[in-house]
């Protein structure tokens, strides 16, 4: 008997075991995957869509960035193929950047799910493919067509059949054919086990198709949006913000309208695109911005095609986040990361407790290529991660991956599949802002090469001229550098030849405070002296608080009885001057906008 659709029993269960259909097809995915971008970063999406294309519910795994483009990006899928030119066995690939995540090197890869000869619904997912030819991952092209292999919306499998002389272009195409392809057949394979799961689900609750209980799910997520919104006071609410750019600051503008229960936001005003390849497709920017929305105003809602409809992103073509063909597109992320702090901020003053200050905003995806000492070449990616901004009740985070959700790759990974060998890394002391909550802690990586030849290396990396801005009189984080061990300065975003005796050192960017340094209560500030996580000399400069060292010079090892609060010193600290890190505040560019 078939279940009643508007028990909400019903509905709790299956939108459970919906969810866990999606995990285990992201479970198959990294579990299979050959690279550690992949298995160990996650640097994918998974997802389930409907017979229209519609995304349903997509799996605890993954990044905004890959899992909104694509919800927004299958309906070009289903534009070129409709439901009348797809059979049993197809599966479909793209990396058009206009139509999926933004770059070449992401690939999507969609199942259509057949019960019989009827068309049920799609299994799709995009993962980061480690080289898609062309240039090696960085600014560096002047177009598009530098970057890499463009794969059209195709057919990799047709019934079943796999599509040979696609498979011999890409292997012909890469420098890594092995783990490319091993990570394709791994899209290829969860898909299949989301759509066989997906099958066995409708047998058991005895539905002949998914209409009624996605159109359901659409409807409820677009109902919980929109009440989120209409919570919001009405009016205009705007922030910006300075990223480095390629060879001139970058200014992003965003200006969000709540109007009754939709939501618009708008980058007019924004910086125009870049000749290099720091600029963002639409649909990327889109999918950054959705998902500061959701994060910002209803993290409970769930994130499917229904929560998207009440928001509007809009942006001028030709602006730097809305880049038109054949701009330069991979490094992409440097400022679509940006965009969730400038929403943040943007809604600060009306989302209370989720107010945050700005972060590291880019998630430096660090590429290494050269040569081995057996001789054949190499390509190496991983992702490297600074501070987030503080909230407004808490401190900012270390290292961590906001806004992208990707993890760092333990360095034995890194050193166990390449010639890279990580000489150091640590938490970098006072690198996050001063504040009542302080500025989550950056980090600095050395690395170094094993082969004993020349090597190459490329960050998607930002914030070495413009500091993550503090909030309510909190003090920005500590700028971005990064040098050769010499002390020599390097622009990590265009591709960088290097001698194999040489290091480079990286230090990533620090978040920002949050409210003003002296309210921070001055345990607090001891504890953190204690942690390492600031120094004793900016507990007086930027907290006021003077901490004293008891134990000798030579004491290595410190415990809390080595250390004393100097209270009569702090009143005073606190009672008389501003923080040194407000001082001189930085000037900001003209700010020329598309």
């Amino acid at each position: 008997m078939q279940p009643n659709l508007s028990d909400p029993v019903f509905q709790k269960v299956f939108w459970d075991r919906l969810i866990s259909v999606t995990n285990e097809q992201a479970a198959a995915l990294i579990r299979t995957g050959f690279t550690p971008i992949l298995r160990d970063a996650q640097d994918l999406s998974a997802g389930v869509f409907d017979a229209r294309a519609r995304m349903i519910a997509q799996s605890v795994t993954g990044t905004p960035g890959h899992i909104n483009s694509m919800a927004t990006g299958m309906r070009h899928v289903v534009e070129e193929y409709p439901s009348e030119l797809l059979e049993p066995g197809d599966v479909l690939i793209t990396n058009d950047p206009w139509f999926t995540s933004g770059h070449l090197n992401d690939l999507t890869v969609a199942t259509p799910v057949f019960r019989g000869t009827t068309l049920v619904g799609f299994f799709a997912n995009t993962c980061h493919a480690v080289d898609i030819g062309g240039l090696p991952l960085s600014a560096d092209a002047r177009d598009v067509y530098e970057e890499g292999l463009a794969i059209p919306i195709m057919k990799l499998y047709k019934r079943g059949e796999p599509n040979e002389d696609l498979f011999k272009i890409l292997r012909s195409n890469v420098r890594a054919p092995l783990l490319v392809l091993g990570d394709l057949h791994a899209q290829v394979a969860c898909n299949d086990v989301g759509g066989r799961r997906l099958l066995s689900l409708l047998d058991e609750f005895e539905l002949e198709d998914m209409k009624g209980i996605a159109e359901l799910i659409v409807q409820r997520s677009e109902i919980a949006m929109r009440e989120a919104i209409a919570a919001l006071p009405n009016g205009h609410y705007a922030a910006e913000t300075w990223a480095d750019g390629f060879d001139t600051p970058i200014h992003i503008k965003a200006t969000v309208t709540v109007a009754d229960d939709e939501l618009i936001i708008d980058y007019n005003g924004t910086s125009p695109q870049s000749r290099y390849g720091i600029n963002v497709p639409l649909n990327y920017t889109l999918a950054y911005t959705t998902f500061a929305v959701k994060a910002a105003i209803s993290p409970e809602v769930p994130n499917n095609h229904g929560s998207f409809r009440p928001v509007h992103v809009t942006a001028p073509p030709g602006c730097i986040l809305n880049a038109q063909r054949p701009a330069p597109v991979a490094a992409r992320a440097i400022l679509g990361h940006f965009l969730p702090g400038v929403v943040f901020r943007a809604l600060g003053e009306v989302v209370g407790e989720r107010a945050m200050a700005a972060g590291a905003d880019s998630i430096w995806l660090i590429t290494v290529h050269g040569g081995q000492q057996a001789g054949e070449d190499f390509t190496y990616t991983f992702f490297s991660i600074g501070g987030t901004g503080a909230r407004a009740v808490k401190d900012g985070l270390a290292t961590t991956g906001f806004p992208s959700g990707v993890a760092g790759c333990p360095a034995e990974v890194t050193e166990s599949l390449s010639p890279i060998i990580v000489r150091e890394r640590e938490l970098k002391t006072d690198s996050g802002g001063a504040g009542r909550y302080r500025g989550g802690l950056s980090q600095r990586l050395a690395l170094g090469i094993r082969s004993g030849r020349p090597y190459g290396i490329a960050a998607t990396c930002d914030r070495t001229q413009f500091a993550a801005e503090g909030v309510a009189g909190g003090c920005p984080g500590m700028k971005a550098r990064n040098t050769l061990d010499t002390g020599e300065a390097i622009n990590l975003k265009s591709t960088q030849q290097v001698p194999p005796e040489r290091q480079v050192i990286m230090t990533l960017p620090g978040g920002g405070g949050f409210g003003h340094p002296f309210d921070r209560p001055v345990e607090a500030v001891f504890e953190d002296v204690l942690n390492g996580y600031i120094s004793l000399e900016a507990a007086r400069s930027d907290y006021g608080v003077a901490i004293e060292r008891t134990a000798p010079e030579d004491e290595l090892v410190l415990l809390r009885d080595d250390f004393r609060i100097d209270e009569a010193a702090t009143r005073q600290l606190r009672a008389g001057r501003r923080p040194d890190c407000l001082a001189g505040a930085q000037e900001q560019p003209a700010a020329p906008d598309c």
